[in-house]
């Protein structure tokens, strides 16, 4: 694949990316805003200190403008990156075409970079959790993305090279339970990041946890179709010969 392919391809990816986020960008507001409200309203209930001011953002700015910004430039972001990842998985992974390249890097980001981490990093809401720790478990989270990342890449290459001697199934499995065996043994001795408050509501923790998998399930799924639609007009174009004979008859 020539640069030039390639840097159409990320173009697109990113402008799949962006569409993409409006879709998320909407499950976010409709279902991922009311757990963060319930999470403000606990913090600001038993915070211990004095109000120092107005905010210099307020809440409804936060949750419009500054939701969509995150959102769409996150769209953005990761959909040059999975672009670029699909560049690479493309003829390397099977005899797939476009679309389904794209589906299956797509959910191959989704599982392995946020999936997987959030099972032993999982999200809290914004006003959850000790500021003086939060560096440590943002560290601690994208470690996790990045080990899931290799892990995954891994055990592809695993099975590609197992499945001439053992078959393309037994190679997946075998490749499989190598992927959890190690990843079962991070997960183990990696230092737990749980920061939730006592007396946090679970009920309003497990509705922000499933609203922040529901996000990225929608702008990862939004993103394989048509990233898929897109990466299919650039490398597999129908001739220009076939509309006009079809006009034609």
């Amino acid at each position: 694949m020539n640069s030039t392919v390639v840097r159409t391809l990320l173009v697109r990816g990113m402008l799949a990316g962006l569409v993409a986020g409006i879709p998320a960008l909407i499950f976010a507001y409709l279902v991922g805003e009311g757990p963060v409200d319930a999470a403000i309203a606990f913090e600001s209930a038993h915070s211990h200190h004095e109000a120092g001011g107005e905010e210099l953002v307020g809440r409804s700015l936060q949750s419009t403008a500054g939701l969509a910004t995150g959102v769409l430039v996150y769209g953005v972001a990761v959909g040059g990156i999975a672009a670029l990842a699909f560049c690479f998985a493309l003829g390397r992974i099977g005899r797939f075409g476009a679309r389904a390249t794209a589906a299956l890097t797509a959910v191959a980001a989704f599982g392995a970079g946020y999936l997987v981490p959030m099972l032993k990093y999982p999200a809290n809401p914004p006003a959850v959790g000790n500021p003086d720790t939060l560096d440590k478990r943002t560290a601690l989270f994208f470690l996790m993305i990045a080990l899931s990342v290799l892990l995954t890449t891994a055990a592809v290459l695993l099975g590609r090279r197992l499945a001439g001697r053992l078959g393309n199934w037994n190679a997946s499995v075998a490749a499989g339970a190598a992927f959890l065996a190690v990843l079962t043994v991070a997960m183990v001795f990696l230092p737990s990041g749980e920061n939730v408050p006592e007396g946090f509501p679970a009920t309003d923790l497990w509705e922000f946890r499933l609203a922040a998998i529901g996000v990225q399930a929608v702008l990862w799924t939004a993103f394989g179709l048509f990233f898929g639609y897109l990466a299919e007009r650039v490398l597999e174009p129908k001739p220009t010969g076939q509309r006009v004979s079809t006009l034609a008859a």
